[in-house]
């Protein structure tokens, strides 16, 4: 092997953001952000105080360890520096200087206090990207509110939508809103290093964690699930919680509970058959979403009789041959047991701080060139650093004539082979950013998320998720249409799919091909369990991947067993796609030095395992330990989900520290009495009384409305807000003042749509410019004459063999 290859091997190995450092002051909500960006290489100092950051007592808490901690906090280091000293503030600025990011995750006036304003930092260090995260922004009304996981989920219209018919709202399992959050801070620091490296100039990025909830977790404006027919997300939300949602069913079997997902014509078909020959459904018309939809309850009875005496391996290795996409609800004993889990390597040892083997957890979100991106070492001691302390300055100098702002992935092209929900979403990251993004599709294998209820090819849904792309009608099944993607490939720097694994390489277009066609393309593949193991080749949506992780097991009222009440959610998705655009964007970045690009391999499941890991950590110290309805409100006494006076109208709120409780006592009534009692002195005290202090203040909240609750609490700097519907966000006075809305123009729907702007609310970046979602087939012929240099009569002819498509 000669040495230029043995060099381009150790880079195409070499973690794409070494070399990058960060400086992390963190507050134990978004530490995922850092974590990420240290998993794909990055050295992420911590900023932390004698007694440790917030991060470290974090529950879950076991043998004196943050489980939170353990997985967020590792490939991380430490240096103790508390900037609220002289000392600190003198040691924070020395450091600096040779930092590229700072993560600055305290609330809007910590710096300030410090004598660290932004404005000063930013005048001392113009080269330095300063991502600050906190619940609200630095702006709007809310600015100085305090939120927790509760209180986003209320705001962004999350919690409206969780939950089953007349019930209380349900908080979903887990700290999602942090989680989604973290990584979409991830992202939009990237973005923002790729743009200083055209610029040479840092900035503000002002991250709020509740848009980020809004945009990604369960989004009302975003693109809908293939089972949604078109609809968005305000048209399928009722005022009250929605009933199970029937197209993604849960049955009981002999042992245990599984749940099928059968959407397209090919898989009804399929079913059709297994159910046999002599049921009411054989005609051909109940291959229709719409058909089918209003029979479901009668079809769901039949399949409910069919699977009832089978067990789980049986139902999913016959739904396997028959291809039909059917998952086990999973508890999280069941997934750290998984067979296809634990052939993938996704659980591994987790050491505690001192680097002792502790217990089994998720390794990381996603595979980079074959190679998994994720714990690689522990979460530091304090005070402990691996790497060398000698941190010399990085930042470029600014290219000249590049004053104006620029869209960071201008000049970026991406074809986009995608489909579906996380397909769709991915893409539009890009071309909101500024790539140009070509949609490719064909007739004979349209993309699910163009199914209505209607029969129309454009929806909202779909318009939502494809904005600003354009598309190409390709036929990647015949010889010529392989050969025009490739000379596509060669003028190219991303491609995106999220097929079956295997799929790209039965069409003649795995990754080695498309590396040959152009070394420097990063190519991204997804599926719903990954591409490898026993499991790989099942068909997957979001609603099996939740219930194989465990989340949808989780996801239930503690005291109903098939309460599960994740039917409407579309999450991981749009959670999946960011994961996704940062691993390719860190790619991107690293090919600027080396010319390389790679390949990313992203599994849905692993990214709510990941998303969850201090649980999992959990279930394999305690068995048993993490179950429906413990995972929410961990710790915060009183706290949840509350009912005010009016029609089904809720708020959350949460009780986290002495200062809070003692300002909360004095709102009640009795205030004196709870103020003094013994029992409820301290966090883990009250915790043990949550059953009594929850009656308490339900009682409270019960005759008042949840803006006066909000606001009181508000005041007061208790976490509150009230429970908000998909159809009131618009109205809301903070995502006004952020300018979290946009209007899109879509010729085929008569009204103008009310579409997210796009993805941190101030910064330089410049926001998307918002164009509508492409017909099918609608720039072919501007493509092929732009990119494949094609005549017209050439188009024509190919037209005419089917290799392209053209609008009818």
């Amino acid at each position: 092997m000669t040495t230029q290859a043995v060099t381009t091997q150790e880079q195409e190995l070499e973690l794409p953001l070494a070399g990058l450092r960060i400086l992390e002051i963190a507050d134990g909500r978004t530490d995922m952000c850092g974590r990420f960006l240290a998993d794909l290489g990055a050295t992420v100092i911590m900023a932390e105080p004698d007694g440790g950051s917030p991060s470290r007592r974090v529950g879950p808490m076991v043998c004196g360890e943050s489980l939170y901690f353990l997985t967020h906090g590792a490939n991380k280091e430490s240096r103790v520096i508390d900037p609220a000293t002289d000392h600190g503030r003198t040691q924070l600025l020395d450091l600096l200087s040779g930092f590229d990011l700072l993560i600055n995750a305290t609330n809007p006036g910590f710096l300030a206090s410090c004598d660290l304003d932004i404005s000063l930092l930013r005048q001392r260090f113009p080269a330095l990207v300063i991502l600050s995260i906190s619940d609200f922004g630095h702006t709007g009304p809310y600015r100085d509110w305090v939120g927790d996981n509760a209180v986003h989920l209320a705001l962004a219209g999350v919690l409206a939508r969780s939950g089953i018919g007349d019930k209380p709202p349900l908080l979903p399992p887990g700290k999602l809103a942090y989680e989604t959050a973290a990584i979409q801070a991830a992202w939009v620091a990237l973005l923002a290093l790729r743009q200083r490296a055209a610029t040479g100039r840092g900035q503000h990025l002002d991250f709020s964690i509740l848009e980020a909830t809004a945009q990604i977790l369960d989004p009302a404006l975003g693109v809908t699930g293939s089972a949604s027919g078109g609809r968005s997300a305000a048209e399928m939300a009722p005022r009250a919680r929605p009933e199970k949602f029937p197209l993604y069913p849960t049955f009981p079997c002999r042992d245990g509970i599984v749940r099928v997902c059968v959407l397209n014509p090919r898989q009804w078909q399929a079913m059709s058959h297994w159910l046999g020959d002599d049921h009411p459904f054989t005609d051909e018309k109940y291959g229709g979403l719409k058909a089918r939809y209003g029979v479901i309850h009668e079809v769901n009875a039949l399949i409910a009789e069919l699977l009832k005496p089978k067990t789980k391996a049986d139902i999913i290795r016959e739904g396997l041959e028959r291809g039909i996409p059917i998952a086990v609800v999973a508890s999280p004993s069941d997934v750290l047991s998984d067979e296809h889990f634990i052939a993938r390597g996704v659980f591994a040892p987790v050491c505690n701080t001192e680097g002792e083997a502790f217990a089994v957890g998720p390794t990381g979100f996603l595979e980079l060139n074959g190679r998994r991106m994720g714990i690689r070492r522990k979460a530091p001691e304090l005070g402990e650093e691996f790497q060398s302390q000698n941190h010399s300055a990085q930042h470029k100098p600014a290219p000249s004539g590049t004053e104006e702002a620029i869209r960071p992935l201008a000049g970026i092209r991406v074809l986009d082979l995608g489909v579906i929900v996380a397909g769709a979403e991915l893409g539009r990251l890009f071309a909101d950013q500024g790539a140009d993004v070509v949609k490719v599709e064909n007739s004979q294998y349209p993309d699910g998320l163009r199914q209505s209820l209607t029969g129309e090819v454009m929806s909202v849904s779909f318009a939502q998720g494809s904005r600003n792309k354009r598309s190409l009608g390709l036929n990647l099944r015949c010889e010529k249409g392989r050969e025009l993607f490739l000379a596509l490939v060669e003028q190219s720097d991303v491609v995106l799919s999220n097929f079956k694994p295997g799929t790209m390489e039965s069409l003649g277009l795995g990754y080695d091909v498309l590396k040959a066609a152009n070394p420097g393309v990063v190519v991204f593949d997804s599926s719903a369990l990954g591409n490898t193991g026993p499991q790989a080749k099942a068909m997957g949506y979001g609603p099996l991947v939740r219930s194989a992780t465990g989340l949808t097991g989780l996801w239930r009222y503690p005291d109903e067993e098939q309460s599960f009440s994740d039917g409407v959610t579309i999450f991981p998705d749009h959670f999946s796609a960011r994961i996704s655009a940062t691993a390719i964007l860190a790619l991107l970045l690293r090919r600027q030095d080396t010319g390389l690009g790679g390949v990313v391999s992203q599994s849905q499941a692993e990214a709510i395992l990941t998303g969850m890991s201090e649980y999992f950590l959990h279930e394999s110290l305690v068995p048993g330990s993490v179950i429906a309805g413990n995972t929410v409100c961990e710790y915060a006494a009183p706290a949840g989900v509350f009912q005010c006076a009016g029609d089904d109208e809720w708020c959350a709120l949460g009780v986290h520290s002495d200062e809070q409780w003692q300002q909360f006592c004095g709102l009640l009534e009795h205030n004196h009495s709870l103020s003094q009692r013994t029992d409820l002195e301290g966090i883990e005290a009250r915790w043990r009384c949550r059953d009594e202090l929850h009656q308490l203040t339900a009682a409270w909240t019960r005759n008042q409305s949840p803006e006066a609750v909000m606001q009181r609490l508000q005041a007061i700097g208790v976490p509150a807000a009230k429970m908000l519907r998909v159809d009131e966000l618009p109205a809301d006075p903070h995502l006004q003042a952020r300018s979290f809305f946009r209007e899109l123009h879509q010729p085929q729907i008569p009204e103008p749509l009310l579409t997210e702007n796009g993805p941190v609310g101030n910064s330089d970046l410049p926001e998307p410019d918002i164009r509508p979602a492409p017909e099918p087939f609608q720039h072919t012929r501007e493509i092929a004459r732009e990119l494949l240099a094609l005549s017209d009569s050439d188009i024509d002819r190919l037209v005419e063999s089917g290799t392209l498509e053209v609008p009818a």
